[in-house]
């Protein structure tokens, strides 16, 4: 496993390293830039995981959270900031963020929720998990909305709640990549989502199970 931490202050920056290491031992590879530009040179290297920061000297992590979710998908983008703010929090989801932890979490917590990464389960600081679910109680779609999901659909979204990466869900369904990224736009144009942590929430909030 490749993981990537952007973090400007470096105690804050060697901190996030050693819990990742923590969370995850073994081969796993930790590698930090404090600069977005210098988080966009190391791209191209791959990374399985990405930790990214919100302020940075040289702009927004989200600019880097959209490039990422445009050349590689499939990498699991986690803000790691200080702001819990609904409007922040929306913004960075929107972005297409499959997870977000609060710094200011106690090392144990960020680490086991790091760790639910490799489960399928988003890495959401609890306080954040109930922002979300407060946000689409009063702003989500309609009740019905689900209702116009095909069979397949529900069965993509199951997946990818989950937490499988397309060519997971491909090789579940029997299907390609290209068909599993269709039914994904679709089911996300239909809940009115753009993230797989609101994937994830609205697949259990239908109790959807892969069949």
């Amino acid at each position: 496993m490749r993981v990537l931490i952007l973090e400007d202050i470096s105690e804050t920056r060697d901190w996030l390293k050693s819990l990742t290491e923590r969370a995850f031992p073994g081969d796993t590879i930790v590698e930090t830039a404090s600069m977005i530009r210098e988080a966009r040179q190391m791209m191209p290297r791959g990374y399985d995981i990405a930790l990214l920061d919100l302020g940075l000297p040289d702009g927004s992590g989200l600019t880097l959270l959209r490039e990422i979710k445009a050349d590689a998908p499939d990498t699991t983008c986690i803000i790691t900031t200080v702001m819990g703010d609904d409007a922040t929090v929306v913004s960075a989801l929107s972005a297409g963020a499959d997870g977000y932890l609060l710094k200011e979490s106690p090392g144990a917590v960020l680490i086991r929720q790091l760790q639910q990464i490799t489960d399928g389960v988003p890495a959401l600081s609890p306080s954040i998990a109930r922002r979300i679910m407060q946000h689409f109680r009063y702003t989500g779609p309609s009740e019905n909305s689900d209702l116009n999901l095909t069979d397949r659909e529900s069965e993509v979204l199951a997946l990818i709640g989950r937490g499988l990466r397309n060519a997971e869900v491909a090789r579940t369904l029997g299907i390609t990549e290209n068909t599993v990224a269709g039914y994904i736009k679709d089911v996300y144009r239909k809940l009115g989502i753009s993230s797989r942590a609101e994937a994830a929430w609205h697949a259990a909030r239908l109790g959807l199970a892969p069949r």
